[in-house]
């Protein structure tokens, strides 16, 4: 299906169609009723392209002449008295034109038309969730999707009001992971002319061959993930037509400000590491004794969610009972008493043995 899609250009840039210069559009018709809009939705204006109007006095050359028009988007028939909103006519089935009958009966041979878009939306359920993505041309041509339109006049009001409706088809194949459905995409200027074409009044083999799956290898798609803000109706930003990963208010730019805080803030202290796998050192009398590894510790920042790591300094090898002397010596200035010489001498048993043999030998 087709519930959405983006049309954000100036006046003056769709009346040119970018990346169609062969296609012309001799007016606007109800120019101002349109605003560009990135999330266009159902029952609002939009651009539509269609075969002009030729007049009683008008010359056959006039219905070959190409018009733009503002319309409502979901499709109001001509027999109707009031908008019914309950009536869901915002899309139109590719196999209920071809098979006949239905409300498009009177309208397909004789109202076609071509809605002008930068791409459209569809959304990917995934379990819970329903991921929006934006589908597009890749090298970024309007795309002209297959319409129908009609005109009507409700009862109570004097101007006419013109509506349209987007013709879908199955999905192909690069799509139809996305969704089962796609709009119906006419890709050149032969495909637009036989669309618009409705001298014949009827339906044709011909226009059955344009409603199908899309298929054009010189004018590829492409489709990417896009926020999803732009799942509330009225809402408007730029970003919509962005992937969601080269946002530049998006997910990735946000984690990659904190990191960047992080690191200001806590500057990571290097490491020297060994180019080689680590060793077993040989515990000989030769060989110097190992150094301790340094401790590191993963302490969680302050912000945001990365890790610091804290490098303690390499422990070198210590005189047994050094560090009880270096507290000693600075816990206080003065002399200890006999119980601190008591403390000194064990820890000068365990560390040299031999010398407090000779010791007791001189008494």
């Amino acid at each position: 299906m087709c519930g959405r899609f983006a049309l954000h250009l100036a006046h003056g840039e769709i009346r040119q169609i970018p990346g169609h210069d062969d296609v012309e559009a001799d007016e606007w018709i109800d120019e101002d009723e349109f605003v560009p809009r990135y999330n266009i939705a159902p029952r609002t204006y939009a651009p539509v392209l269609r075969r002009g109007d030729p007049g009683p006095s008008s010359s056959s050359s006039d219905g070959e002449r190409y018009v733009l028009q503002s319309m409502k988007w979901g499709l109001i028939p001509h027999w109707s008295k009031h908008e019914d909103k309950t009536l869901s006519t915002f899309n139109a089935r590719s196999e209920s034109l071809i098979e006949g009958g239905h409300m498009w009966a009177s309208i397909k041979g004789k109202k076609r038309c071509a809605v002008l878009c930068q791409g459209y939306y569809e959304w990917l359920t995934k379990g819970k969730e329903k991921l929006p993505h934006f589908v597009r041309h890749k090298d970024g041509r309007l795309m002209l999707l297959a319409g129908l339109y009609d005109c009507v006049t409700l009862e109570g009001q004097t101007k006419p009001l013109w509506t349209f409706t987007v013709v879908t088809t199955d999905a192909n194949k690069e799509l139809e992971w996305l969704h089962d459905r796609q709009p119906v995409i006419l890709p050149t200027r032969e495909a637009l002319d036989k669309w618009l074409d409705t001298s014949s009044q009827t339906w044709t083999s011909e226009l059955t061959k344009l409603v199908q799956p899309y298929h054009d290898a010189k004018c590829p798609l492409e489709c990417y993930q896009v926020p999803k803000e732009v799942g509330k109706v009225g809402t408007e930003s730029s970003t919509f037509i962005e992937p969601i990963t080269s946002r530049k208010d998006g997910i990735q730019a946000m984690f990659s400000k904190q990191a960047k805080t992080s690191d200001s803030k806590h500057p990571a202290v290097k490491r020297s590491r060994s180019k080689s796998p680590a060793k077993v050192h040989d515990l000989t009398a030769d060989s110097p004794p190992p150094t301790k590894k340094a401790k590191v510790e993963k302490r969680k920042s302050e912000k945001g969610n990365s890790d610091v790591a804290v490098v303690g300094g390499p422990s070198t090898p210590k005189k047994p009972g050094a560090e009880e002397s270096k507290h000693a010596s600075t816990k206080s200035p003065t002399k200890r008493k006999s119980p601190r010489k008591t403390r000194d001498v064990d820890a000068s048993e365990s560390a040299s043995p031999a010398k407090i043999t000779s010791f007791f030998h001189k008494g």
